[in-house]
Formats: structure tokens, C-alpha cells, sequence
């Protein structure tokens, strides 16, 4: 991992930031896409504005975004764009939501940035490397919380919404056998978990674009990020996305979260 790469995940986010920012808190329309979740043309000119930078400074890599699909060079390096994670949450004025960037390579993310726009937070994982957070005026620090007692453990999840008819008994399951559920976050709950705020996040439905970035983030914070049944999260990947602080607590989570007969 180069220095020019992480500079160039920086200047994407940067660039996302600026087209972002003046609509925040405005009112602006979403179109629906074809799974129902809303687009504002701040997403997409936010997805633009990155792509711009990656297909200038790296026309060898190849770019996968949410919004306008894949492009570019077919090869090892793969950069996964969201421009706007919890589209909802821009829209009803809540700085909850987050830009997202990450680098597969071989199809593994090795590069996340989760970038907050409004507050000014950003997260910056690299694998192999300890997570950093930079903020203006809010504290915080790179690094999970070792909550050795599942019983006692913060748990969220984006909504109930995102759990399908398969999953909504599992999550419950899970759910009763931790000390409480936030609702909502998006990607911030990671950052959040990435800083020591929250124990345990579960939801499914989760596409590469939602999930990348988040990999090396929670990896370098300490913590630990696959699928519900523990295994590594790669491009085919089921839509499961299981996040802990503590690694201990693995073995218990997968056992709440597998299917019951």
C-alpha cells in the first residue's frame, strides 16, 4: 500500500465532501431506484467527483460504485465507491450517514475510509496498519472496547427493515441475549464501534459498497468483521455482515445468529 494510493482515497473523499456539504439540510428530491432506496443527485455527483480523481491518478485500477456500476480496468486493484451511505438519514437531516471508499485487492478489501462530511470525522483503515481517526472538535479514539460479557454487550443495527424473513429470528435471537439495540447509523455505527462506542453490529442485505471500507477499519481497531457464520467478507459474500470489538465474543455471536431448526 503506497503512500499515493491512501493520498488519492483522501482526495476522493475530500472532493465527495465539497459536492455534499451544500445540500445538506436542503431540500432536495430522491429519486427511487429499483430495490426502493432513495438517490439525490449529491449522490451521484459525489460518486462522479471520485471517479474523476481515480480514473486520472490510477487509470489501471478498476471502480465499482453504487450508483454507476463498474468501469475501468479489469485487474487486481478494484476501487468500491458509496458515495452516500444512509441516503435516508442526508435526507432527514441527520449528519449520520457517510461517505465510503475502499480498495479491493484480489478481490479483498485492503484500504477503508468512512468520512463524515458534516462533522468533519474520518476513519482511515489499511491492512496490516492500526486504524486512524481524525476529528475537528470531537473526541474520540481509534480502538474497540473489550466487552468480555455478550450479556453486557451494545448491540445495533441499521433497521429492522434490512432484516429479511430468514434473518429477522436469528437477529432476535441475538438481540435477547444482549444488554440493548440501537436502531439506525448506517456506516457511523461501525466508526462508532471502531471507536469503542459499540460492542456488536449484525445486519444482512449489505452489498460490497456498504460493507468494504468497513473491513479494514474495524481490522485495525482491534475488532473483528465477516459474515454471520465467521468467514472472511469477499465480493460473493452473502449480504451478512457481522462486527465485534472483541474477538472473543465470535463463537458466542455466530452461535446466536445461526439458523435454528
Amino acid at each position: 500500500m503506497t503512500e499515493t494510493i491512501i493520498n488519492v482515497a483522501h482526495a476522493c473523499a475530500d472532493a465527495a465532501r465539497t459536492v455534499i456539504r451544500p445540500y445538506f439540510r436542503t431540500s432536495i428530491q430522491a429519486d427511487a431506484k429499483s430495490d426502493d432506496s432513495p438517490v439525490t443527485i449529491a449522490d451521484k455527483a459525489a460518486e462522479r467527483a471520485m471517479r474523476d480523481i481515480l480514473e486520472e491518478q490510477l487509470p489501471d485500477h478498476g471502480i465499482l460504485g453504487e450508483e454507476a456500476g463498474q468501469s475501468g480496468h479489469d485487474g487486481d486493484w478494484l476501487w468500491v465507491l458509496d458515495p452516500i451511505d444512509g441516503t435516508r438519514a442526508f435526507l432527514t437531516g441527520r449528519p449520520t450517514f457517510g461517505i465510503l471508499v475502499s480498495l479491493f485487492y484480489k478481490g479483498r478489501p485492503v484500504l477503508g475510509l468512512i468520512d463524515q462530511p458534516i462533522t468533519n470525522e474520518r476513519w482511515l483503515g489499511v491492512e496490516g496498519q492500526v486504524t486512524t481517526f481524525t476529528a475537528a472538535n470531537i473526541p474520540g479514539k481509534a480502538g474497540t472496547r473489550i466487552c468480555a460479557e455478550l450479556n453486557k454487550a451494545e448491540l445495533s443495527c441499521t433497521s429492522p427493515e434490512m432484516l429479511t424473513p430468514e434473518h429477522t429470528p436469528r437477529f432476535k435471537n441475538l438481540q435477547a441475549q444482549t444488554l440493548r439495540t440501537s436502531w439506525g447509523g448506517d456506516c457511523y455505527s461501525y466508526g462508532l464501534l471502531a471507536l469503542g462506542q459499540i460492542d456488536v453490529i449484525a445486519e444482512c442485505t449489505m452489498k460490497p459498497w456498504d460493507w468494504g471500507a468497513l473491513v479494514p477499519i474495524i481490522q485495525g481497531a482491534g475488532g473483528h468483521i465477516s459474515d454471520w457464520q465467521g468467514a472472511p467478507l469477499h465480493l460473493e459474500s452473502d449480504g451478512t455482515v457481522l462486527a465485534c470489538g472483541n474477538p472473543a465474543l465470535l463463537p458466542q455471536l455466530i452461535s446466536a445468529l445461526s439458523p435454528r431448526n
